[in-house]
């Protein structure tokens, strides 16, 4: 439990009330107006999404991917054990092995580059996670303790948050603030998000195969095993 989740039922139930007084409107040219439209959804409703937002998950999928690697190690080292033949088709398995092997690890666009890419997203992306929270948490603690809250909670306790028929104008200035402090520390979270994917993305993308040229085969045939 992070101090976000600690703050979650306060926190929900104010801003449960908040919801229901923007509901009814906020003032002509307030700072939320811009926020509003641009999340598309209310504080409570945008918070209790967030709240199912975990580092843990994205880190345990970075570990999975990265115990990956070992497949592709032992594949490239059976790879690597010269074979005692000669002839044309040990010379068209040997460039072909040689572009396997390049394909498995060498390079950020191998197979073991993409799944060390995609680990580092998952880590990156873990991170966020918890910044976002830690961040998302101390909005939570500043309105929780604020006058606006007050004025919120007073406005709405006649018949509790979220009823149609509380009071839509007392309070909606506050409610607009407290709307408008937490929607922002959550459009900067969700710019964060959005510029890890462009940051990640030319490392994620897929890691395609080049087979080797062919090669026209020599007059000479024959295979022979061994030197």
């Amino acid at each position: 439990m992070d101090a976000l989740d600690r703050l979650a039922e306060p926190g929900l139930d104010l801003l449960g009330r908040v919801d229901a007084l923007l509901a009814a409107g906020a003032p002509e040219g307030h700072r939320v107006w811009p926020l509003l439209r641009r999340m598309q959804v209310l504080p409570g409703e945008a918070v209790r999404a967030f709240l199912d937002l975990r580092a843990a998950p994205l880190t345990a999928a970075g570990h999975a991917v990265r115990r990956q690697v070992r497949g592709y190690d032992d594949a490239g080292a059976a790879l690597t054990d010269q074979l005692l033949w000669s002839g044309p088709a040990a010379e068209a398995y040997g460039r072909a092995r040689a572009s396997l092997l390049h394909h498995f690890d060498e390079g950020p666009e191998s197979l073991v580059g993409r799944l060390e890419s995609t680990a580092g997203y998952a880590d990156a992306l873990a991170d966020w996670v918890e910044g976002s929270r830690l961040a998302l948490a101390r909005a939570l603690a500043d309105v929780l303790g604020s006058a606006d809250a007050v004025a919120v909670v007073a406005a709405t306790s006649a018949r509790g948050p979220g009823d149609p028929a509380a009071p839509s104008t007392t309070g909606a200035p506050q409610a607009a603030e407290i709307a408008a402090r937490v929607l922002a520390v959550l459009c900067v979270a969700y710019d964060g998000a959005e510029t890890l994917l462009r940051q990640w993305a030319p490392s994620l993308r897929e890691s395609r195969w080049r087979a080797p040229a062919p090669v026209q085969p020599l007059r000479e045939t024959s295979t022979r095993v061994g030197w």
